[in-house]
Formats: structure tokens, C-alpha cells, sequence
């Protein structure tokens, strides 16, 4: 029944104030759109980070023009004997055409241009620890017939940088979205707080405890949170969705890393708004009503 009551007198609340709660709404929704973008940047930064990783015990030496295929598998042999080498194999620039065509998709025959291929040939190093992969990267500089080499090293850990970066400053954006969220459904639950006075001392009187008088409140900061939540992560979703429908191929020929799937990121976004959206209308609530149920 306390429950019924709450929710029903939060209802009338808020249709009597629609102008104030839409405003609050609207206010934490954009709030909300603001914590989208960051969320929705950190998840793709980590996803790339990830995959960069998997390839991070990996160490392709690329070989000059005049090392022939048996010479190649004479290295390997001897790049097998050093610690930490799981598995070496050579690869064709054929092969690693092939590789830079699929990545390319669509814009492959971009690469028709070019004319001979100008890839070279090259061992894949596949390493057991990232120590191993570092240590090898300063052996195999020695060996001859190595051009160049291809480690994901120093691309690994300015990424990991600029990720923890983002996490730090997207912790501080929401911390303080969060307080001014809790600040605007506090001063809109006071002014129905403050139309209700006589009602609410009338309660006091007669027996009512706090919790009773802060019900239909509590469950009206949780409404207007919940709503704007729940719109934010929709409106967030249907951005998202028309981005990787513009730029997800392109993204993933030049980056070589898909961007996360937009049914992914909705369900989390429901999931982390909604637990937000419900916590702001709770503090909010708690905040307006605790000075006047003091006195």
C-alpha cells in the first residue's frame, strides 16, 4: 500500500510541476549524451588496444630483396634456437598482399595501382612474453639479410597512455555531471516539497515517519532519472549506429580493428544509465527533503 501511495503521489508530482521535471530531464539527458561519448570512446580505444596486444608478442622481420626462400628458412632455423621464439614461419609478399587486400575490403582495388607488388618478404616471429619479444627485437637487428623490423612496442603503450588518460578525465567529467545532476532534481523535488508544506507537516503530526513523507518524492527523483537515462542511451545508440554505418568500414581498412557492435554497446548503456539515472533521482530526493524532515 506505501508503495502504491508513493508511486501515485509521485505521478500527480510531477504532472503538477511537468514543467520543471521535463527540465530536469532534458538537463540530465544531455548530461547523460555527454557520458555516452566519452563511454562510447573509451570502450572502442580499449577494444583497439586489445587486439593490438594479441598481436604485441609478435615481431615480423621484414628481409631485403636479394634473401631467397632458402636462405629464409636458414634464418628461421637459426631464429628457433633463441629463447622465447614459439613458432617462426616466412611469409611471401604475395602472402602479405593477399593480408593488405582483405583489410582493405571494398577499397582493395585501390591497390591495383601500384603496379608491382611492393611489399617485401618477411619472417612471423609468434613470441611466448612480451620480455622474450623485447628481447628479440635487439638480437635479430644483427642478423643479416633483416631490413626492418615490425613491432607493436611503442604503439602499444602510447595507446595505453592516452587510455588511461581518457579514464581519468572521463572519471572527473562524471563526477561532476553527476553532482550537477543531483543539484537539478534536487531543486526541482523542493519546489513540490515546498507546495506540499502544509501537507507534509500535517503527516508530522499525525504520525507519519520520514520515510513515509519522503516516499512519493524518492520515487519521483527515481522516475525523472530513470526516463532520462533510459532516453540518453536510446539517443546515444542511434548516433552510434548511423557512425559505424558511415565510417565503420573505413575504419577498420585503415586500423585494421572493427569498431564494438552498437547492440553491445545499448545494453551496456541501459544497464550503467539506468543504475546512474536511478542514483541521481535517489540522492536528489534524500537532499531536498532531509533539511525540511530535520526540523
Amino acid at each position: 500500500m506505501r508503495i502504491g501511495y508513493s508511486i501515485k503521489q509521485a505521478l500527480i508530482q510531477i504532472w503538477r510541476n511537468k514543467g520543471m521535471a521535463f527540465a530536469a530531464t532534458l538537463a540530465i539527458t544531455a548530461m547523460m549524451l555527454i557520458l555516452g561519448v566519452f563511454f562510447v570512446i573509451i570502450v572502442n580505444i580499449d577494444l583497439f588496444t586489445e587486439m593490438l596486444q594479441s598481436n604485441y608478442n609478435e615481431v615480423e622481420l621484414f628481409l631485403k630483396d636479394e634473401v631467397t626462400p632458402e636462405e629464409a628458412e636458414t634464418m628461421i632455423g637459426t631464429l628457433e634456437t633463441y629463447g622465447g621464439v614459439r613458432e617462426a614461419k616466412f611469409r611471401t609478399k604475395e602472402e602479405a598482399m593477399d593480408i593488405m587486400r582483405q583489410r582493405w575490403g571494398e577499397n582493395s582495388y585501390l591497390l591495383d595501382s601500384l603496379g608491382e607488388n611492393p611489399l617485401p618478404n618477411s619472417i612471423v616471429l609468434s613470441m611466448d612474453s612480451m620480455e622474450s619479444a623485447n628481447n628479440l627485437t635487439e638480437k635479430v637487428k644483427a642478423l643479416e639479410g633483416v631490413e626492418d623490423i615490425k613491432y607493436y612496442k611503442e604503439t602499444v603503450e602510447k595507446l595505453g597512455r592516452v587510455s588511461n588518460a581518457l579514464r581519468i578525465t572521463s572519471i572527473a567529467i562524471i563526477a561532476f555531471l553527476l553532482i550537477v545532476s543531483i543539484i537539478i532534481v534536487s531543486n526541482t523535488i523542493k519546489l513540490t516539497v515546498m507546495a506540499r508544506a502544509k501537507e507534509i507537516e500535517i503527516m508530522k503530526y499525525i504520525g507519519g515517519t520520514n520515510w513515509f513523507i519522503r516516499g512519493p518524492f524518492l520515487v519521483e527523483g527515481i522516475i525523472l532519472g530513470t526516463v532520462a537515462s533510459a532516453v540518453a542511451a536510446l539517443v546515444t545508440y542511434l548516433i552510434y549506429r548511423e557512425v559505424i554505418v558511415l565510417v565503420g568500414r573505413s575504419f577498420m581498412t585503415i586500423m585494421g580493428s572493427p569498431l564494438v557492435p552498437a547492440e553491445y554497446m545499448l545494453n551496456n548503456l541501459l544497464i550503467i544509465f539506468i543504475a546512474l539515472g536511478v542514483s541521481i533521482g535517489a540522492c536528489g530526493s534524500i537532499i531536498s527533503m532531509r533539511k525540511f524532515l530535520n526540523r
